[in-house]
């Protein structure tokens, strides 16, 4: 099982003992297999949750339907959001998600293809921790997701306590 190692100045490592998740927001599977090899392969998180819709996102944050026990359905630690997403977009998804007392501390990082400036600027404007163009090859893509999981999971230091994270 792996669990967050924090790096301190002295080179020594304190180690979480709670898991680490992520919510993977995203409708493209051949996306979502990709991201998900990554992962695991630089082993980078305990386990990732997927949905595949905007609206799907939502219900799982806030333990709602299908998604209210809270041991199978946990808080991630890091939610990775594409922007186009069906039945409710993945901007509103950060709104709702950035205006919530009880969910906007979870850093959420956008990760799309699209590289048009209002889409940043409106993801920043919604509070977004992040935005990451998905690279074409897959040796960059690989590189990234394990970059941008050790930074989030790893190295950034989050505003949950020892006994919530």
């Amino acid at each position: 099982m792996i669990h967050r190692a924090i790096p301190d100045l002295g080179g020594t490592q304190k180690v979480r003992a709670k898991p680490l998740s992520i919510l993977l927001v995203e409708d493209n599977l051949a996306h979502v297999e990709l991201i998900r090899r990554s992962l695991e392969h630089h082993r980078v998180a305990n386990k990732i949750y997927h949905v595949a819709d905007g609206k799907a996102a939502l219900t799982y944050l806030f333990h709602q339907g299908a998604y209210t026990d809270e041991k199978r359905s946990p808080r991630p630690h890091l939610i990775l959001l594409d922007l186009r997403l069906p039945k409710i977009d993945g901007l509103d998804v950060l709104r709702q998600v950035k205006t919530s007392a009880e969910l906007k501390h979870i850093p959420v990082v956008i990760l799309t293809t699209s590289t048009a400036e209002r889409d940043k600027l409106r993801a920043y404007e919604q509070n977004a921790n992040g935005y990451v163009v998905k690279p074409l090859d897959l040796e960059t893509f690989e590189q990234l997701m394990k970059e941008l999981g050790y930074f989030w999971l790893g190295w950034n230091q989050a505003p949950w306590s020892e006994e919530a994270a």
